[in-house]
């Protein structure tokens, strides 16, 4: 909805021997309002008549709910009325997204020292998925992810 785009969301529905998945895919409207939707059958089907002019016209005309706009306009009221330009501020202000777009596997670490390093945890272990104490070694350096097996 943010970017005032058609969203297709697809779940699973039943159960997998590891995860139950509860169904509901749904075809959900540029402007936030589900067009379709599956219940919990399995091979379930949803149609929905999509509007590329509809997308347009919410791009050009929308005020409040026109986020794409807005993020690439970063408080442009605030900078209008200081006399300062009508454009607001383009720029991300954001140094984690930053990274994550220049530097990923740096970004990849720096989430990792504050969550975890590996995929798998001991509070809900996956057959076939590693888990912390595996015997791999899992250390950064110059900003990059790498693993050793010990």
């Amino acid at each position: 909805w943010m970017n005032n785009v058609y969203v297709a969301v697809a779940n699973a529905s039943g159960n997998d021997g590891v995860y139950t998945y509860f169904g509901r895919s749904a075809i959900v409207g540029n402007d936030g309002r589900t067009l379709g939707e599956c219940g919990e059958e399995p091979d379930g089907l949803q149609y929905a008549q999509l509007s590329v002019r509809g997308i347009r016209d919410a791009r050009m005309h929308d005020q409040s709910q026109n986020h794409l706009f807005k993020l690439l306009h970063r408080g442009y009221t605030g900078v209008f009325a200081s006399g300062d330009g009508d454009k607001g501020v383009a720029e991300c202000p954001f140094d984690f997204y930053k990274t994550w777009v220049n530097a990923p596997l740096q970004a990849q670490a720096q989430v990792e020292a504050i969550t975890r390093s590996t995929i798998g945890v001991e509070s809900c272990p996956v057959e076939g998925v590693p888990q912390p104490h595996d015997g791999a070694v899992h250390t950064v350096s110059n900003g990059l992810a790498e693993t050793e097996l010990v």
